[in-house]
């Protein structure tokens, strides 16, 4: 048995479980007042059976002759007197009910059944004033009590939805009061760590809930913006230690291409370097400047993905496979240098492992551009799926330093997108998620 899942939103799973629990508590209560009216009823019935009983016995008498007299006045509907030998001798019993009657006419004991359609029958043995002994059968209809209970149950269900209704309410109107400052809080923490990280709530010592919580944002932010400002530095100290060999590669390869007598072969390796240094040099200043202010640079870049692709197949494939690629051009919302950092270290892995063939393909969803890399290569083990995104993690026939699809995963998820192997898919894929431009 599966119970249903309760809503995400903390406040609406306190509403739900509010109007659940209050539910059930007035079934359970409805249940109760049906159980107890069920048996007053059945008392107050008895109880008018024995009374009309007790006025018939009181009255009745012994005639000169032996015989049971009972006042004609005494004698209402569905009253009858039977003597000690069950002979009717007053009063008359109703027609559906004759031979009923006549089965408890000669009773010993004090008698009371249920009719399925004439309610509660009493048998009352007596001996009347005189010694003359019988037998008086009353009979009360239940259909008036029996109405009260449904009118009590009818009341009693409306009464327990509107209650519920109430109490949903009321926990909707309290929750959403008490949690609406926690709200603000979260989104004024989102706002801080986006544009201000030296903002705090410094709501003081903490007296209850929301300033033990606003400490906890607060020391939180703090080590955001701890961790943020040590990245800008190292992704800083880095971008400036990488550039300056790659301005004098840069430089010292423009230098000798402008020479005339060099061989043809060695002019096509030297631009090959010019063109990877001014790539490499173009990475590290995106990345240096994403890493300063990543929310301005994503919303004011974008880029083709169509180049974007040429870019990361630009470099030739091994001889030995096909690489296909079929998509149709899409605005994508990041910087070009980011977005081929995003996708190369994908596609450089599904050459390095690919059997004959690599396919890349594209696919855009609302806001999103979905770029799928396909290779008929060994695969990846659903244990190692997450595993290969670690910084360092190679396999046992990498030659790399274990960082590519690491970075290619964080370039992914800082600009809202990611980097994810498709696991259901029949060979192997990766999946590139990147924001629509």
């Amino acid at each position: 048995m599966r119970w249903p899942r309760l809503p995400r939103s903390f406040r609406r799973q306190i509403v739900v479980l509010t109007a659940g629990i209050t539910a059930v508590a007035m079934l359970l209560l409805a249940l109760v007042v049906q159980v107890v009216l069920a048996r007053i009823t059945t008392s107050d019935v008895d109880r008018v059976l024995q009374d009309r009983a007790d006025a018939v016995i009181s009255s009745a008498t012994t005639s000169a002759g032996g015989q049971l007299l009972v006042p004609d006045s005494q004698l209402d509907a569905g009253v009858a007197v039977y003597d000690d030998q069950g002979v009717l001798v007053a009063g008359a019993p109703p027609e559906s009910l004759r031979e009923h009657y006549a089965d408890l006419a000669t009773v010993v004991t004090r008698t009371v059944e249920t009719h399925a359609e004439h309610g509660r029958i009493l048998a009352e043995p007596f001996t009347a004033t005189g010694g003359a002994a019988g037998v008086v059968i009353v009979t009360e209809r239940l259909e008036p009590y029996e109405e009260a209970e449904r009118l009590a149950l009818i009341v009693t269900l409306v009464t327990g939805l509107l209650t519920t209704v109430a109490a949903a309410a009321i926990a909707a109107w309290t929750t959403r009061r008490a949690l609406r400052p926690v709200t603000v809080m979260a989104e004024t923490a989102a706002e801080w760590s986006e544009h201000d990280l030296s903002r705090r709530f410094n709501l003081g010592p903490p007296d209850n809930e929301l300033s033990a919580l606003a400490g906890t944002l607060d020391q939180l932010l703090e080590k955001v913006a701890s961790a943020i400002r040590s990245e800008q530095r190292l992704t800083s100290e880095l971008a400036h230690e990488l550039r300056t060999p790659l301005t004098t590669i840069q430089g010292m390869t423009d230098l000798i291409l402008l020479r005339d007598i060099l061989p043809t072969e060695t002019q096509r390796d030297l631009e090959e370097i010019s063109g990877a240094s001014q790539r490499m040099s173009a990475t590290i200043t995106a990345l240096l400047d994403l890493a300063r202010n990543e929310a301005q640079i994503v919303r004011a870049s974008h880029c083709s993905l169509v180049e974007v692709l040429e870019d990361v197949t630009g470099q030739a494939a091994p001889n030995d496979l096909v690489l296909d690629v079929d998509v149709v051009d899409a605005r994508l919302g990041l910087p070009h240098a980011l977005a081929v950092r995003a996708i190369s270290p994908v596609v450089e892995n599904a050459l390095r492992f690919a059997n004959t063939r690599v396919r890349i393909s594209a696919a855009g969803t609302s806001g999103t551009v979905e770029v799928f890399v396909d290779d008929d290569g060994p695969g990846v083990a659903q244990e190692e799926a997450e595993r290969i995104f670690e910084p360092g993690m190679t396999s046992a026939v990498g030659t790399g330093a274990g960082l590519g699809l690491a970075i290619a995963r964080r370039i992914a998820r800082t600009v809202g997108g990611e980097v994810a192997v498709a696991q259901d898919a029949a060979a192997t894929r990766f999946v590139i998620r990147l924001p629509r431009g």
